[in-house]
């Protein structure tokens, strides 16, 4: 060996990301295998013992909701077909021409199977009808709260007067709207990263549910129960106070329902509550929901102040997400509006 040069043996992590890479790569082409081979022939196996497609035994072996629509939406978005992965993606007005080809597809009779047609239907109205709800709800977020547009301006008017009816708005620019949870003197200010859905839900809030959304700004705007004696408390009749301004919670919950629903975890209740399409009303009915639960759970966390509020939204988020993974889930609204075609499982 020539003086002064080294060899270096290969060291041990080296060998080891070699062997993850192996290992990684015979994962991934036994999961293929599995997919285009094993999966499709025994599904060939089952057809042929049962007599049904794959669209049949969940239609039939799954009661109407989440359970069964999001099995039937696995199911075409991974077929082989153009067809049926093009299925859940049609216009509302075309998913009656689109069940009548799949049956076409799949030579299933509609004169002996005709529950099958109107499950199939049922299934892809909510299939459909989310992506749509997805694309309203998200038109609405991106547009920026105009105070030049009089509908927006009706809009911000007619939420002052639903939670303060008693007290006169001093003007347009005032430190009163700091009574309902805004920050400043201008709420268009606090509609920026929610847009107009902001708006939409608190309103909505404050109008169908307006029992509730009174009682919770008034806990909102009461300080801490820790400042006060148990006796001045008891006097004074109120419930756990909360300390936080209602109008930026309700953005700010807001964006939680936003980012359930375009992460698709909101599918398990809408197919749950919208026997067809859901619509923006079943959106907001969840919104609704939120705020109150938000409510009681801020109250059990019994936060010190305000500074909690990210530790507990995240707490709240994450307890939401896992009562989301139950397929019977549905976050009824308790509520009037509640009566909205919504279906009590």
């Amino acid at each position: 060996m020539p003086m002064g040069r080294r060899v270096y043996p290969v060291s041990s992590n080296s060998q080891r990301n070699q062997q993850l890479d192996s290992n990684r790569v015979l994962t991934q082409f036994l999961v293929f295998l599995y997919c285009k081979c094993l999966w499709r022939g025994l599904k060939f196996v089952i057809r042929k013992v049962t007599g049904r497609c794959e669209l049949q035994r969940i239609c039939y072996n799954n009661k109407p909701g989440a359970r069964r629509t999001l099995k039937i939406e696995s199911s075409l978005r991974c077929s082989k077909h153009e067809l049926l992965q093009s299925a859940i993606s049609v216009h509302p007005d075309s998913v009656e021409k689109s069940i009548d080809d799949i049956m076409a597809l799949k030579k299933i009779n509609l004169d002996t199977n005709p529950q099958l047609g109107i499950s199939l239907q049922a299934c892809l109205l909510q299939i459909v009808g989310y992506r749509n709800l997805v694309v309203e709800v998200e038109k609405l977020r991106r547009e920026p709260y105009d105070c030049e547009n009089p509908a927006h301006e009706e809009m911000l008017m007619k939420l002052w007067k639903e939670l303060r009816p008693d007290s006169p708005l001093s003007g347009r620019i005032s430190k009163q709207w700091c009574e309902i949870g805004f920050q400043g003197n201008d709420p268009k200010t606090d509609f920026r990263g929610m847009g107009l859905l902001g708006l939409h839900n608190l309103l909505y809030f404050a109008e169908h549910d307006k029992a509730t959304a009174l009682q919770v700004l008034h806990d909102s705007l009461q300080p801490k129960h820790s400042k006060m004696s148990k006796a001045e408390w008891e006097k004074k009749k109120f419930d756990k106070a909360i300390g936080y301004s209602f109008a930026i919670v309700g953005i700010n919950i807001t964006d939680l329902a936003y980012s359930l629903l375009v992460s698709g975890a909101l599918k398990t209740h809408l197919y749950n509550v919208a026997p067809e399409m859901p619509s923006l009303v079943h959106f907001q009915q969840t919104f609704c929901y939120l705020m109150q639960e938000f409510h009681r759970f801020w109250m059990e966390e019994d936060p010190c102040d305000i500074m909690e509020f990210n530790r507990v939204r995240t707490k709240f988020y994450k307890r939401v997400l896992k009562q989301l993974k139950n397929p019977d889930m549905a976050l009824c609204p308790h509520f009037t509006a509640s009566d909205l075609h919504l279906v009590n499982l």
